[in-house]
Formats: C-alpha cells, structure tokens, sequence
C-alpha cells in the first residue's frame, strides 16, 4: 500500500502531460478518434514511461501537487500545439490559394476539426496526413512525448521559463515560422493566378467588349487546377520538409523547457 500511494502521484503527472499532448497532437487529436482510445492509448504509454523514468521518483503530495498537474497539463498541451501549429500551414496555404481562385465563399465542414475549412486546404490537409502516416510520423509524435522526460523530467523549471518570457518567444517564432511556410507552399498557384489577373487586366483595357468578370472566374479556376495538378507529385517532398521542420520544433520546444540529456 505505501509503494501504492508513493507512485500513484508519479504517475498521474506523467498521466496529466500524456494525456494534454494527445488532446491537441496532430492525427491523435482529430474528432474522429474516438475519446476512448485517446484515454487508453494515454494510459498505456503512461505506464511505459513511469516503468522507465518513474519508478524512483518522489514529488510531493501537499497543496503545491496541484501546481505540479497544472504544469504537467502545460508541458504537455505546448508540445502538441507546436505541431499542430506546423501542420496548420497546410490549411493556411489552402486558405491563400482558395482567396485569389475564388473558392474563398466555398468552405466546407472540415470533421477533423469541426470548423469550416478551405476546399483546396482540406485536399493538401489530406495529402498531409496520408504522407503523415505513411512516413510513420505518429512515430516520431510518441517517441517527442516519451523522451520528453528526458529533456523535461518531472522536477522542471517551468514556471521560471515561463516567466522569463523564453517560451512566449519561442511560440511567435513558431507561428512565424508556419505563415512563412504557408506563403512558400502557396506561393506557386497564387503567383500564377496573380499573373492572371495581370492579363486579364490587360485585356480588359486593350478589349472592353470582352467580359472580363465572365471570363476571368473559370480562367481563374482552370489555371488554379491546372498547376495544383502539376504540384501534386511534388508534395511527397514538400510535406517532408515540413515534418521535419516540425520535429525540430518540438525539439526546440523541449530544450527551451528543458536541457538537452547528456
């Protein structure tokens, strides 16, 4: 009974950050995966990593547990939102490309987030988790939350960094970073329908018989298809980079918390 109270607290803070990380990692946090799995997948890690990293560990059971959960909770939400922050900029580039094709007034009921979500952000977004999955990167999502404990054992500083504003700075870094790689994946089909309109725009001058707006929507609509068409067989190595700027984000996030294990 007392080994029973001792790691109980243990292992419920390991619980608290498991859980927070699949409730906002990508894949793992979409509505159609169903809560349970979500718990029991939470629970068996967390009895992977307490049998590795906890089984020794002490942490007080006073009031200032309760600061303990709420910092787990944290730890473990950030690491999620970070990647989730990355792989929104599918969505983001989606969002640019449907603006300038016109398909802006067309969005569509996304039930991976239950929000409303560009058509060509929800094609690239499937790409994504497709290639996601195929390249085993709920892999590497289990692997970031379990050697989190390395980087970040239970006794972290936190609240210090917190405080000191390192990890505020970080998540705008970050959210730099993931509108900067929606403009680049973007920027392909928005430049070209940019030039569309250039031309039309040239054509409404040099021609005024022609009806510019009946012609410039299913001109804009061909060119758009057209060169998505053309990029398809290059997203394999778009999406790649992408995961991979992901990860070294979370590892980023793990050494501002935290330190580098030796």
């Amino acid at each position: 009974m007392e080994t029973l109270l001792q790691s109980f607290p243990v292992a419920l803070l390991m619980f608290c950050r498991i859980a927070s990380f699949f409730v906002t990692a990508p894949v793992f946090s979409a509505r159609n995966v169903p809560n349970s799995l979500k718990v029991g997948l939470s629970a068996f890690v967390t009895l992977t990593v307490y049998m590795v990293y906890g089984i020794n560990q002490v942490v007080p059971t006073d009031l200032s547990y309760v600061l303990l959960v709420i910092r787990e909770i944290l730890i473990g939400l950030l690491l999620g939102f970070v990647a989730y922050l990355i792989m929104t900029a599918v969505q983001t580039a989606g969002t640019f490309i449907d603006l300038q094709i016109g398909f802006g007034m067309a969005n569509v009921y996304d039930p991976m987030t239950g929000a409303s979500a560009p058509l060509t952000g929800n094609f690239k977004y499937a790409f994504a988790v497709l290639l996601f999955l195929t390249m085993n990167g709920h892999h590497y999502l289990l692997d970031a939350i379990v050697y989190s404990y390395r980087w970040i054992p239970l006794s972290n500083a936190f609240y210090l960094r917190l405080a000191d504003g390192s990890i505020a700075e970080f998540l705008v870094r970050t959210l730099g970073q993931s509108f900067m790689l929606a403009f680049q994946m973007s920027a392909p089909i928005v430049v070209a329908l940019f030039l569309t309109d250039v031309g039309l725009g040239f054509l409404a001058k040099t021609a005024p018989q022609f009806n510019v707006f009946a012609v410039g929507m299913p001109l804009k609509v061909l060119v758009g298809l057209a060169i998505l068409l053309l990029l398809v067989p290059s997203f394999a190595f778009v999406f790649s980079q992408l995961f991979e700027v992901m990860f070294r984000s979370m590892e980023k996030l793990l050494g501002t918390i935290g330190q580098r294990p030796g």
